[in-house]
Order: C-alpha cells, then sequence, then structure tokens
C-alpha cells in the first residue's frame, strides 16, 4: 500500500456471490477483499472472468445473490440501507460515457449537484468550470456530447462524477470504448486522481497503465479472486498458472 493511502477500509466485501440460472452460473463465487482509502485497485482478468460483475456489485448496480458490502459503515446490501444517498459519495464512470445527450457539458455536470447536494446553480457552475479547466476542456461547456470526441466525453464523465465530490469512483473499462489515440488523455487524468490521492477501483485491460498506476491488482477469473498483489510481483513473478496464461496473451 503506497504512502497516500490510508489503513482505512472504505469498502469491505465479504463472500460476495453472483448466481445466474440458480445456481448453474456463477458469475461471482464467493469473493472477499477490502479497498482501503486512498488506494488505487486495478482489476484485471479474461473476459467473462465476473471483474465487472464484482465492480459493479459495490454500488449495487449489480444485485448480489449472497455475501455482504460495507461502505463507509453503511451495509449496503441490507434493504433498510439508503442506496440512493450511498451512491451520492461512489462516483461511477462507464464504458459508453453515459453522459445526458440533451444536455450541454456544464448542464451534465451541475444536475446532480444542484439536484442531490442541494447546491446552488452559481456554485454548481463555478465547480463544474474549475473541473474543466482542469482537463482542459472550459471551452466545451456550452457543446452537448454529441459535438465532442470519445476522449472529451469520457475526460467528461470524469469530472462529472468528481463534481459529487465522491469518497471513491468505479471506473468499468473506462477506455475500452475509444480509439486508440484517446485513450492516452483519459489515463492521464486517471492518472492525475491518483496522484491526488482519490481511492479508485478500476475494471480495465492496459495493463501499461496498471503497472504504473495500480497500488494493487487484483486477478480474478470464474468468478474469484485467484491472485492479488502489487504490480511488482504481479508482473515481475505471477504464481497461479492461471494468470501466468493470461498475461502472457495480454503483454
Amino acid at each position: 500500500m503506497n504512502a497516500k493511502s490510508n489503513n482505512e477500509v472504505l469498502i469491505r466485501v465479504r463472500d460476495l456471490k453472483k448466481y445466474y440460472k440458480g445456481d448453474k452460473i456463477k458469475a461471482l463465487d464467493g469473493i472477499s477483499n477490502d479497498i482501503h482509502r486512498g488506494e488505487v485497485v486495478v482489476i484485471i482478468g479474461p473476459s467473462g472472468s465476473g471483474k465487472s460483475t464484482f465492480l459493479r456489485s459495490m454500488n449495487l448496480l449489480e444485485v448480489p445473490t449472497d455475501g455482504t458490502i460495507d461502505f463507509a459503515g453503511q451495509i449496503l446490501t441490507d434493504k433498510k440501507t439508503d442506496i440512493n444517498l450511498c451512491r451520492q459519495k461512489m462516483g461511477m464512470v462507464f464504458q459508453h460515457f453515459n453522459l445526458f445527450p440533451h444536455m450541454t457539458v456544464l448542464r451534465n455536470m451541475t444536475l446532480a449537484p444542484m439536484k442531490l447536494l442541494k447546491k446552488s446553480q452559481e456554485e454548481a457552475e463555478a465547480r463544474a468550470m474549475q473541473l474543466l479547466t482542469r482537463v482542459g476542456l472550459a471551452d466545451r461547456a456550452q457543446a452537448y456530447p454529441s459535438q465532442l470526441s470519445g476522449g472529451q466525453k469520457q475526460r467528461i464523465a470524469i469530472v462529472r462524477a468528481m463534481a459529487m465530490d465522491p469518497d471513491v469512483i468505479l471506473f468499468d473499462e473506462p477506455t475500452s470504448a475509444l480509439d486508440p489515440e484517446m485513450v492516452g488523455e483519459v489515463l492521464d487524468l486517471m492518472k492525475s486522481l491518483a496522484e491526488d490521492g482519490m481511492t479508485m477501483v478500476i475494471v480495465t485491460h492496459e495493463m501499461g497503465f496498471a503497472r504504473e498506476v495500480a497500488d494493487r491488482i487484483i486477478f480474478v477469473d470464474e468468478g474469484k479472486i485467484v491472485e492479488e498483489g502489487t504490480p511488482e510481483e504481479f508482473f515481475t513473478n505471477p504464481k497461479n498458472p492461471r494468470l501466468k496464461d493470461f498475461l502472457s496473451k495480454v503483454l
């Protein structure tokens, strides 16, 4: 764990299971893990391994069949928990941006802070412009998503998540829908968030990024965590045969 992360467990996952068709398909088969505040955790694995299901379970976009998820002391898997209130502190960045096409960039960014955090329009717009300036897109504030490149849309989606001042941002393959030349600008933004100490959980195929930015990498296969460790351990000395095989294909 690097210097910027600490011992506070922000998300505690215990014995998480997600079964389909009774228990014929085990998308998650008893996953337990802790995400610490300030930590950057990268989840990798082959297609269909359960990595996105694991990530999306953390904010209950996928409702687990069994197991518990504790986020900052709130048990998300408890029916009595107000999941929408908890989600306000959990940013989510999707593969396909999920921007509202009929709203300007500025409106996309201010809608949730005004509606959910009860910020005034001035306050929400000032914060949005500050974030847009940070990513070099202040001049696109009045543009619509259709007028932006894929890389610009994804950077907007990331700063939109940041506008809610979340405790953690979950990234579900944030670069896989982008043209190769746009991937770098999104990864650079994510690197700068990591340097700021933002807690991030990232499902990605970008191994170079994982090696450079992750504090810890988790390899998921067949709904289980097969191996985890620092990037150094992971790439230079993988222990599990399945991981060795996977890395031999992607590196």
